[in-house]
């Protein structure tokens, strides 16, 4: 575990508490009364607010619509699934400057609706609801799903034969057994929503700002730290009691329940009711998922001479003056930061779940709170304080190449964490101790017995953490150096530029970007088994 606590201190606490720290200190002693004045001002007030309402919004809204998803991809046996399953994760692990893209090309001012019926969105909070709802809609149905694949079908037949409804049975039987996973994903949208920062950022325009927005107004435009200071303090707390329940729900969810293997459970769609709600199902992803990724490839290829590659083509020249390189140099850096990132991350990650899995108590439970800490903690204020931080010797990284690798990391382990702990945890101690008996060393013990068990969900693991560090968005761009750009800070960039050209390519790279993360997508889905556990 010293590896993975020394990588967290050095490259999330520290940097974090340095952000802080300067925001909170003037000639050398704290000032805590910026707490109270910050929170009186009647504007972050208002940022607050919105911040929990839209959180509250957005989580409630995600479960009306996924639950369904969940129950038939749990259940239902039916052609194309993996492919289905791969599509409805690709929101997830766009970056969220990609996610305000393509939903501002579809309801935004020249959007599709605008174009075809004069609705526009793009400044309103249904437009950041829906695109909340679109990133977050594989959370349920991977999170529920999965527990649901392995309920006992059995229980909920028995209580229909016992003279319950349908409906009753699955209220009184399979609701109370599906609570600890549909709370667990529940916290999860909600701790995405409520930190979330490029599509409202792209969609919200000035009359509406999360906590995180306002963090990087205050840090990046204002240059105001203590508004900043104090507000990344909110979030850290808020964050923090969000993942301390979601921690209590999974360990529910883990020992609560008899599982059963989940193929036996899936089936043919069978009668007019299922067939149905297999269609209804299709047609939310239709209209949920594909419809904002097709606009976004449709604007991709609409050039002001017709349909063609003019915004591809041009992505090779460094003409257009947003960069210092062209801006196609843009996906080698991603492709080449992200391989490291995710080295990192499974190492990193990989230790960690080994350590919580051999070790038991408060301080291991509070060390398993604080892996995730970095999904919810502003990015904002980690990528800045990186700069800060990390700009002496012996960490003298602020011109380093690697600086990107390390924040895309940080956000990586957690997927490595909860895609590998549960796994680990299903390992018969037993067959270590009888590696051990025979002579073998811990090594050879880890690399003859748990390694064949769990590569399966190792290669899952990279594969999820590879598709996040891609999207990462909200440090790099602090990070990433003019000559060596990410696609996601590259699409940002452009957006934030006046022209049809700009904004064309803004939608190429996100169309690539989109593309590589479907192909990952696509090749962890003959990766899965109906057996592979896993948080996400």
């Amino acid at each position: 575990m010293a590896l993975p606590v020394a990588f967290f201190a050095v490259f999330f606490a520290v940097p974090v508490a340095a952000i802080v720290a300067r925001g909170l200190k003037a000639d050398g002693s704290w000032r805590f009364g910026r707490i109270g004045e910050v929170l009186g001002q009647s504007g972050i007030q208002q940022v607050l607010w919105f911040t929990t309402w839209q959180a509250l919004a957005s989580t409630g809204l995600t479960l009306l619509i996924a639950l369904p998803g969940a129950y038939v991809f749990a259940r239902f046996d039916f052609r194309g699934k993996q492919v289905l399953r791969a599509v409805v994760t690709v929101p997830f692990v766009l970056p969220t400057v990609v996610v305000g893209t393509a939903f501002l090309a579809l309801v935004g001012r020249g959007g599709l609706l605008d174009e075809l019926w004069g609705v526009r969105l793009d400044t309103t909070v249904w437009a950041i609801l829906l695109a909340h709802v679109f990133f977050n809609y594989a959370v349920v149905v991977r999170t529920v799903g999965g527990l649901w694949s392995q309920l006992d079908p059995r229980q909920e037949e028995a209580a229909r034969m016992l003279g319950a409804s349908r409906l009753r049975a699955w209220r009184t039987v399979t609701l109370p057994a599906l609570a600890p996973a549909v709370a667990a994903a529940a916290l999860m949208v909600f701790l995405f929503t409520f930190t979330s920062f490029g599509a409202v950022q792209i969609l919200g325009g000035p009359a509406y700002s999360t906590l995180e927005v306002e963090i990087y107004r205050q840090t990046a435009q204002l240059l105001d730290l203590p508004t900043a200071a104090v507000l990344t303090i909110v979030q850290f707390a808020a964050v923090g009691a969000v993942l301390a329940v979601h921690a209590w729900t999974v360990r529910r969810r883990e020992s609560a329940l008899k599982l059963v293997d989940a193929a036996a459970a899936v089936r043919r769609p069978r009668g007019a009711g299922q067939w149905s709600l297999l269609g209804f199902v299709l047609l939310t992803v239709a209209l949920l998922v594909l419809l904002p990724l097709g606009v976004l490839v449709q604007r991709s290829f609409d050039g002001p001479d017709g349909y063609g590659f003019l915004y591809y083509e041009t992505l090779r020249s460094a003409d257009g003056g947003a960069f210092l390189v062209p801006a196609v140099d843009a996906i080698g850096n991603s492709l080449r930061y992200a391989v490291v990132a995710t080295a990192i991350a499974l190492v990193i990650g990989g230790l960690a779940a080994a350590a919580l899995t051999r070790r038991a108590g408060r301080l291991v439970r509070g060390f398993d709170v604080l892996l995730m800490l970095p999904l919810g903690v502003s990015a904002v204020t980690v990528g800045f304080g990186f700069l800060i931080t990390l700009d002496e010797p012996p960490l003298d990284l602020r011109s380093s190449w690697i600086l990107v690798p390390l924040a895309q990391a940080l956000v990586g382990v957690p997927f490595v964490v909860r895609t590998m702990l549960p796994v680990l945890r299903a390992v018969d101690g037993r067959l270590r101790e009888a590696a051990a008996v025979l002579g073998a060393s811990p090594w050879r013990a880890w690399r003859e017995v748990d390694l064949p068990l769990v590569r399966r969900a190792l290669l899952i693991a990279a594969g999820f953490a590879f598709a996040v560090s891609l999207g990462e968005f909200g440090a790099t761009v602090f990070i990433a150096r003019p000559d060596n750009p990410t696609l996601p800070v590259a699409v940002a960039r452009l957006l934030g530029r006046a022209g049809d050209l700009n904004y064309g390519q803004a939608m190429a790279l996100s169309t690539i970007l989109m593309v590589v993360c479907a192909v990952a997508l696509l090749l962890l889905e003959r990766l899965r088994t109906e057996r592979t556990t896993g948080e996400f």
